[in-house]
């Protein structure tokens, strides 16, 4: 797989990201099991084979224990650290924690940050992470305590570059404006069913400021991949029309539903780096065909217009 520059920064990773969120098989540590480790196992093994280097992980996915489990299969593999380009986030704290009475809630305190990236990097088997990002904006956050936070991690050494998740540009703007590091990637969610970052200003702050967009959700949380059929409800029409016109463009190259919704986003000029999500070694590698596929633009927009359902002004 191709390579691309992230950001600002010295790093470089292929143009597709292997998204853990799944790996684990479940979000309840409680009914983890060896059946689902090795399952987890295959998925990220596959991944590496299929040319994926950007591993996004978030220090909530399966509670830990996504972060754990690919801990250890680069322990049992340790040449494979060498490719690897990691990701992980922090912010989202779950209800409970730390007190029965605490609520579900955002946290971007000086004192959480630093201490979700030291389990991270614990869970993880390693030293440091390539990129840290900051999962959803808390609307209490202080750009200060968060500049305050990454300049200890980078100081020591803990945390190589920094992003931001879900961020609108103003809100980046202020975080940015604190810190003396650039903030080198906005991870949101896009697609051919998420199309705000295309009119609300992050991917036009994305190529002004040379920050990588990485795309979560790049099917529509599975609405849009291979298989899937319009509901049956009152965007049905709208909705069969785009699914009817990505199967032409995947069957006018011969390739998957699925490659051609991850080479739509790679089409942007931002370098937008989708997420792939599934746990299934064929989907994995059929995913990563995307690569190679240049959609002209007017297939580009082709599909844009059957997505807004709509012509454009």
């Amino acid at each position: 797989m191709k390579t691309q520059s992230i950001g600002k920064s010295p790093l470089a990773a292929s143009r597709l990201s292997y998204g853990c969120m799944r790996v684990a098989g479940t979000w309840d540590p409680a009914s983890y099991t060896p059946d689902l480790e090795r399952l987890g196992f295959k998925a990220i093994l596959a991944a590496y084979e299929a040319g994926y280097t950007l591993f996004d992980h978030a220090d909530i996915y399966g509670r830990g224990l996504c972060e754990s489990l690919h801990g250890k299969v680069l322990k049992e593999h340790p040449a494979l650290k060498r490719q690897t380009v990691t990701v992980s986030k922090c912010g989202i704290r779950w209800q409970g924690d730390p007190s029965p009475a605490a609520t579900h809630r955002w946290d971007f305190s000086y004192e959480h940050i630093v201490w979700s990236c030291e389990q991270s990097l614990k869970r993880l088997g390693l030293e440091a992470l390539d990129l840290y990002l900051l999962h959803r904006p808390d609307y209490l956050a202080d750009p200060a305590d968060i500049a305050k936070a990454f300049g200890q991690l980078k100081q020591q050494g803990k945390v190589k570059e920094f992003g931001v998740s879900n961020f609108r540009p103003a809100m980046l703007t202020a975080v940015q404006s604190a810190c003396p590091m650039p903030l080198v990637v906005n991870q949101v969610e896009i697609s051919p069913a998420r199309l705000d970052c295309f009119t609300d200003g992050t991917l036009d702050q994305c190529l002004a400021d040379k920050i990588t967009p990485m795309a979560y959700a790049p099917l529509g949380g599975g609405r849009l991949g291979d298989g899937a059929h319009a509901p049956q409800d009152a965007s049905a029409s709208h909705w069969q029309n785009l699914l009817d016109v990505l199967d032409d463009v995947a069957s006018d190259h011969g390739v998957s539903r699925t490659v051609v919704n991850l080479a739509w986003l790679l089409r942007h000029p931002s370098g937008i780096i989708p997420v792939v999500g599934t746990v299934q070694p064929d989907r994995i590698k059929d995913a990563a065909k995307a690569d190679d596929l240049v959609l002209s633009r007017e297939e580009w927009y082709r599909i844009l217009l059957a997505a807004r359902g709509e012509g454009l002004p």
